[in-house]
């Protein structure tokens, strides 16, 4: 029994069993302590095999496609009541983890974003990411400011996590392969319990500087200067003023966490 990869599902099966080994072995526990770990993607248990070797992880898993959810049912057994079918992207985290947990996977390369972007919606609740995702988009995530690569999930991400860009993995180690190479990273959350600012204000910040990412910052915050300038009331000359600050002749890129902080602060 095999399971068929569906596009749709943006399913690469990883069949590389020392490359699985690692992955589940890059997920810390600290000793002495059980984790509680949450799988997105097992499909045929490649990765999952290795974790249910780990005593100190309470692995549960979700997946959306049936026919990896009958494979994994009747080749690993004690998968039952752990495995649940349905859309990580729409499920209430809150329902099955009452207090932290880790997320581990080998993540669709076309929803890794949504996955991290619903990871921060959890961030109290997630202290550790192991995942494999399209090379591309891990060294985005790991990027420093001042390049061309750091973006919106960049600074999301590194304002709450510490990223450490673990290995690469080429196509060969997949059925089907891939066309693009793959990458392992782990998140670790760092110490910040609070921005310092309006967190909403903050990513709408963040997203809104990005979308035109060639523009200075001056010309693509325009409608949140814009709202700032009438809840204050400013005349011409004031605005002015305002977006004569060095910051704003810079582009999004060149601009750390901290700086979006102070940016946010400067809109609020």
């Amino acid at each position: 029994m095999e399971v068929r990869a569906k596009k749709a599902l943006g399913q690469h099966f990883l069949t590389d069993l020392s490359i699985a080994q690692r992955i589940a072995d890059a997920l810390t526990v600290p000793e002495g302590e059980t984790l509680p770990a949450l799988e997105i993607g097992p499909g045929m248990g490649v990765l999952t095999q290795y974790l249910l070797q780990r005593p100190e992880v309470d692995l549960r898993m979700v997946e959306i496609d049936t026919e990896s959810v009958n494979y994994l049912l009747v080749h690993f057994p004690q998968v039952q009541g752990r495995l649940m079918e349905a859309d990580f992207l729409k499920l209430k985290l809150e329902k099955f983890f009452s207090g932290e947990f880790a997320v581990i996977g080998n993540f669709p390369y076309n929803i890794s974003s949504q996955i991290f972007f619903k990871i921060l919606d959890y961030k109290e609740q997630v202290p550790q990411v192991v995942c494999m995702i399209q090379k591309e988009v891990a060294e985005r995530i790991a990027e420093k400011p001042g390049t061309k690569t750091y973006g919106i999930l960049s600074v999301l991400l590194q304002a709450w996590y510490d990223i450490e860009y673990l290995f690469t993995v080429g196509e060969g180690a997949f059925n089907p392969p891939p066309k693009v190479k793959s990458a392992v990273i782990r998140l670790v959350r760092n110490s910040r319990t609070d921005l310092g600012c309006d967190e909403t204000l903050f990513k709408t910040v963040v997203k809104t500087g990005f979308n035109q990412r060639r523009k200075t910052l001056r010309n693509s915050l325009k409608p949140l200067i814009r709202a700032k300038a009438d809840r204050e009331g400013w005349s011409e000359e004031q605005l002015a003023e305002f977006t004569a600050q060095p910051v704003f002749e810079l582009r999004p890129e060149r601009l750390s966490v901290e700086d979006f902080i102070d940016l946010t602060l400067k809109l609020a």
